[in-house]
């Protein structure tokens, strides 16, 4: 016998606990964490980028000839427009110039010219429209479908519906910009009234250690083997007494998931982690380098912000190969001082040059690693931001807030590439059809019924209510698929 079989069963056993092994196990076995599909899948899993801060889709992939045309001309959409931080500026043109890419000739900016070396496998949705102009509300609609705290994310969500492909890792991962947490923080990835083995787990690359809490802590040096187990046995007590007085709470056999869970990751996520393995040809496609970024966290600068959004993607990548559903792979910290993000009001230049190139990279390395393993064609990849920005000026060179319409993409898993639909008005402002406009719901009934899952089936009661992803409303993009 080997000296690994024995260590295992030792580890799972004296660490997580046997009656913690047995309500997984019998979790699992009955499918209470998860419910299944609905119809055949083309698609077995997601990564969702998500811009925090809200990216400027007229600086990136939505050109507006008129924008050039008017640059320093006062901007009138014939309206009153009330903004977030300002009054409307002078028309601005994009920093940078746009080139056509692929077959599809798709225009597209310098700072995301990476992308297009894959953009005929893209679909942009250029007419998304949000309901507010504030962050916290408009990351929460976006990542639950709510405007508002109190409800699931989509990757709960889809946690809930599908469960783990690998009982050895969650189902639903997230990692957070290496500067800190967007706006609402952990509300992003909640599992609210789901079952908190639906909640994110949070990873962060780079970070020592990674995953917060996975091993033991040093200062508890005092413990012995003996002390441990008898411990553990009380625990085992109590749990079973507290389980046995309330038949209907499911958080105490979530919390016995998510240790054993626990358990069996410090064996399974330090390989997923270890990017150590892969080929130079691979670490160079991300744009990794052997001693990671050359610059302080707190800065700005393109060839960082690849390195630091190519380590995520290539993460994504290896636990999605590993069985997990859902990766959120987020840019930008609400905290991060001075603020260098992609909340540009101040300068757009500065900081969405950077921010962008560094995501593209990253973000078309995904696609292209997912490619050429064979993953692409049942992985989704979707771009999100809270809102887009405004094709006017805001104190000359930046931008305020535009929720009234901006910009999500989506490539692999059952989606047709090299696609745009969906247009914005001439400046970038409304959506060019006003009557038709594309929703977070719509986005998410897409997703979920390329996972095999009908929208408004995928239901949960609630406060006497059946939520869902899409609340009462979402049409599948038929155009997309």
């Amino acid at each position: 016998m080997s000296i690994e079989s024995p260590t295992r069963r030792q580890f799972l056993g004296g660490t997580a606990g046997g009656l913690a092994g047995m309500a997984l196990q019998s979790v699992l076995a009955n499918g209470e964490f998860s419910i299944g599909m609905h119809h055949r899948p083309k698609a077995k899993r997601v990564v969702q980028l998500f811009i925090a801060g809200a990216g400027s889709h007229v600086d990136m992939f939505d050109y507006k000839p008129l924008l050039e045309k008017d640059d320093g001309k006062p901007w009138d959409p014939g309206e009153k427009v009330e903004l977030f931080q300002s009054n409307p500026g002078k028309t601005m043109r994009s920093p940078w110039e746009f080139t056509r890419h692929g077959g599809c000739g798709k225009m597209l900016s310098e700072i995301v010219a990476p992308l297009g070396e894959v953009v005929d496998e893209i679909s942009f949705v250029h007419n998304l429209v949000g309901k507010t102009g504030v962050h916290s509300q408009g990351m929460l609609l976006q990542s639950t479908g709510f405007n508002r705290p109190g409800f699931p994310s989509a990757g709960a969500w889809v946690s809930h519906a599908l469960g783990s492909a690998n009982e050895n890792l969650p189902a639903f991962v997230v990692l957070p910009d290496h500067r800190g947490y967007p706006s609402n923080g952990v509300k992003n990835w909640s599992s609210a009234f789901l079952s908190a083995a639906h909640q994110g787990t949070v990873i962060q690359p780079g970070a020592d250690p990674p995953i917060v809490d996975l091993f033991p802590s040093g200062r508890g040096g005092y413990l012995t083997p003996d002390s441990e187990r008898e411990g553990l046995a009380l625990l085992r007590s109590l749990n079973g007494n507290y389980a046995a007085a309330r038949p209907g709470d499911d958080r105490l056999r979530a919390r016995l998931a998510s240790y054993e869970l626990a358990a069996r990751m410090q064996l399974s996520a330090t390989d997923a982690l270890d990017v150590s393995g892969e080929s130079q040809a691979t670490k160079d496609l991300y744009g990794l380098s052997p001693d990671g970024p050359a610059v302080a966290d707190k800065e700005i600068n393109a060839v960082a912000e690849a390195e630091f959004f190519g380590r995520k993607c290539l993460i994504a990548r290896r636990l999605l190969e590993r069985g997990v559903r859902f990766v959120q792979v987020w840019s930008g910290a609400d905290n991060a001082f001075p603020r260098r993000n992609w909340d540009s009001h101040e300068d757009v230049k500065r900081d969405h040059g950077p921010l962008a190139l560094g995501m593209s990279t990253g973000a078309a390395a995904l696609i292209k690693d997912l490619k050429q393993r064979g993953m692409l064609e049942d992985t989704i990849v979707h771009w999100t931001t809270e809102f887009g920005r405004m094709p006017c000026a805001q104190s000359g060179k930046g931008r305020d807030h535009n929720p009234f319409v901006f910009t999500n993409w989506l490539a692999g898993g059952g989606v047709r590439g090299g696609l745009t639909l969906g247009e914005s008005d001439q400046w970038g402002f409304k959506p060019e059809d006003p009557s038709n406009p594309t929703e977070v719901y719509d986005i998410y009934a897409t997703m979920l019924h390329l996972l095999g899952i009908d929208h408004t089936r995928l239901t949960v009661r609630a406060d006497s209510i059946d939520r869902r992803l899409t609340d009462v409303h979402g049409r599948v993009l038929t155009g997309l698929l």
